[in-house]
């Protein structure tokens, strides 16, 4: 099984691409991922976090898992601050500010076009995940006084969550 990559990893930077075969290669993809995603545990997880830069990302916030294949978003409104985590930046967290409601179109694992939405954690989990797919980390989001302290103290301490 695959490890998540941590901040400073280069599929982290790079936009993903799309899938195109709709095959036992990518159910065992999504599987694995949300077996990564669960052991971390966390509630989302895209496929550049564990190295592989293909438009996927998994993701559970309570009501079962959920596996968005090429997804785009198609609406965003409102904003809310919230305290906003990462895989990728085990230990930190940081308020950030989105839209509270986000729609994603995209496909499952057998090429249906399908469709989330939702505000709250959902609306926040969709936007985070789908950032990753185009080669943004949580940094990104910060304002440029924060994110200079946030990649001072992960100069100095690390990532104090990692393997906790």
């Amino acid at each position: 099984m695959l490890d998540i990559v941590t901040f400073g990893h280069p599929s982290l930077k790079i936009k993903s691409i799309n899938v195109t075969s709709f095959d036992d290669e990518l159910k065992n993809l999504t599987d694995m991922m949300l077996e990564i995603m669960y052991a971390a545990p966390g509630v989302g997880l895209a496929a550049p976090q564990i190295g592989i830069n293909k438009n996927v990302f998994v993701f559970d916030v309570g009501d079962g898992p959920n596996i968005a294949v090429n997804p785009k978003s198609i609406k965003k409104k409102g904003k809310i601050n919230f305290l906003e985590g990462c895989l990728s930046l085990p230990g930190y967290y940081w308020e950030i500010s989105r839209p509270e409601y986000a729609k994603i179109e995209c496909f499952d694992l057998q090429g249906n076009n399908i469709h989330y939405e939702g505000d709250d954690l959902l609306g926040r989990v969709l936007q985070h995940e789908l950032d990753h797919l185009k080669g943004k980390v949580l940094l990104t989001s910060l304002d440029r006084k924060t994110r200079k302290q946030a990649l001072k103290d992960i100069s100095l301490n690390g990532f104090p969550g990692k393997d906790v």
